[in-house]
């Protein structure tokens, strides 16, 4: 695949590889070949899954990263839910919603950790958390077709 080599060279690039492994099923790799499987059928996540694990997934990381220096949670769960919208034929989500079930012990450090959880999603929601901000505010999206 050809690739806009100046869009490339910016130190903010970002990208993923797709590449069709077989009927319905895809495979995503990173520059660092990294690879995740998805697609429709038994054992595999579809797009819109996907979507909803980036964005709980996305926060999940900035509130772990910080409580976790104080205490290991004793449960952290995270469930990304969103409505499915058929407007004329052009589907999408609407009403996505992030919800934490984050516990810890009922020690010194891990009230510590607990007491910082309503702040960190907070700051994830409104400042650290790229996918969901990219969601929630839009961010132009052009297809090209290489072969045209």
């Amino acid at each position: 695949m050809s690739e806009n080599n100046e869009r490339a060279q910016d130190p903010n690039y970002r990208a993923v590889k797709v590449e069709r492994v077989g009927q319905k099923h895809y495979r995503a790799t990173n520059k660092n070949g990294d690879t995740l499987d998805f697609g429709q059928g038994e054992g595999m996540l579809t797009p819109v899954e996907l979507l909803l694990a980036a964005i709980a997934g996305c926060s999940s990381v900035d509130v772990d990263v910080v409580t976790s220096r104080r205490s290991e949670p004793e449960t952290f769960e995270v469930l990304s839910s969103g409505i499915r919208k058929d407007d004329n034929g052009a589907v999408s989500l609407d009403d996505i919603e992030v919800s934490f079930n984050v516990k810890f012990p009922a020690d010194a450090d891990g009230e510590k950790a607990q007491g910082m959880v309503d702040r960190l999603i907070k700051l994830s929601a409104e400042k650290d958390c790229t996918v969901s901000r990219t969601v929630e505010h839009g961010a132009s999206v052009n297809f090209i077709n290489e072969n045209a």
